[in-house]
């Protein structure tokens, strides 16, 4: 039997059909925030405006205050812990097969210098049964992990912003993964945790071996081509771990060629890409696009690789989006009703490339309720934690 040829693919027919998945061609006159969402396989959340922002650029006429009452008010968005243990945005729709996921990946051996995995289980145990009609805030938490385990959970063991956490803190992203929590509303300037139960009655993690599969499909849905090593460093897992993964479900994907080197896509992107790149972004900090969009060297090419990655990590810096890559970054300072907002291009751009800054730097501040003042310059703030 002959083998069809490998499907070749140039890097901007791959960053045009990342841009339409995720509506950053144009913005969704019609998806609501849970669905752009889902688009973009979750929204990185620990700074929450710009995970406002991620959501905002991408829907057409969507407010913050319509991100906020999706996630507060109609609960089609939950805030937990996502991909590499940081917190995102995820369809409430979506959250058992995320969980079931999730909770499937390779423990992360740092952890274990502070919690067997008899104490994780025990913690994370604790945890489902406090918040089951509760919401509480960490050190509520505290008290009741302490009252189910025993002291030894709040021994102050793990270092943290100049202080020193109690111990069972360290099975905080596991007890997400593991779906006994997320995140509440918030008592003023104090976060709360409360169980995803209370949100969807009757919630389980999916079966492992399907929600496996359903994110990595999800994946490959909005970032694909992809390789292994592209899937394990956006979960935070070894390499190892996700090429095993790729060959259980080799039978499922399409192999193609990202300029020569091989990478896979569902069999349904195996066809011919037909558009190309275009148009300018503003991205806020962390955008999924760029935190999950691989490889590195061709999604920041030349001078970006080291004015907007922080050590290779992508995200830490808002960055400017031109043609699917990064061209520049971007800060915005706001005082009262203006944003005052800069922008840093790495290489000369045509005029016509100002003007569409200048027309996204518009869009962010009507987002923000603001008046946006657009300066061209230097960033010089530092990259974001």
């Amino acid at each position: 039997m002959v083998e069809e040829p490998v499907r070749e693919y140039s890097w901007a027919h791959v960053c045009a059909r990342r841009l339409g998945r995720q509506w950053l061609a144009a913005p969704s006159q019609t998806a609501s925030p849970a669905e752009i969402v889902r688009a973009m396989c979750g929204a990185h959340a620990q700074v929450m405006p710009a995970a406002e922002l991620s959501v905002g650029i991408r829907g057409a006429g969507i407010s913050r205050a319509e991100v906020r009452k999706a996630l507060w008010e109609d609960g089609t968005l939950v805030r937990t812990f996502g991909p590499r243990g940081t917190v995102h945005l995820l369809p409430a729709a979506d959250l058992s097969q995320w969980s079931g996921a999730l909770g499937a990946l390779p423990p992360n051996p740092a952890l274990r210098q502070f919690l067997t995995p008899g104490q994780t289980d025990q913690i994370v145990a604790a945890i489902a049964d406090a918040l089951r009609d509760a919401e509480l805030t960490v050190d509520e938490l505290t008290d009741a992990i302490v009252a189910r385990t025993g002291a030894w959970a709040a021994d102050p063991v793990m270092p943290a912003f100049q202080t020193m956490w109690p111990r069972w803190r360290a099975a905080l992203g596991t007890a997400g993964f593991r779906g006994a929590l997320c995140f509440g509303a918030g008592r003023g300037r104090a976060a709360t945790y409360r169980s995803p139960g209370q949100l969807l009655p009757g919630f389980r993690p999916a079966d492992p071996a399907p929600a496996l599969s359903w994110l990595l499909r999800a994946y490959l849905q909005a970032y694909g081509p992809a390789t292994p090593a592209h899937f394990a460093r956006w979960l935070g897992v070894p390499h190892g771990w996700t090429a095993g993964l790729f060959a259980d479900h080799r039978g499922e994907l399409a192999q193609v060629a990202v300029e020569g080197a091989p990478a896979w896509v569902l069999p349904s992107d195996a066809g011919a890409i037909t558009t190309e790149p275009s148009g300018v972004r503003l991205l806020p900090y962390f955008d999924s696009y760029v935190v999950a969009g691989q490889p590195r060297e061709l999604l920041f090419p030349g001078a970006a690789s080291t004015r907007a990655l922080a050590r290779g990590q992508a995200g830490n810096y808002p960055v400017i989006l031109i043609d699917g890559v990064v061209r520049g970054l971007w800060h915005h300072r706001r005082s009262g009703r203006k944003v005052e907002i800069t922008a840093e291009l790495i290489d000369p751009a045509r005029p016509s490339r100002l003007e569409e800054v200048a027309q996204q730097a518009e869009r962010v501040g009507n987002f923000l309720q603001a008046e946006a003042h657009l300066t061209f310059g230097t960033v010089n703030v530092g990259g974001h934690a």
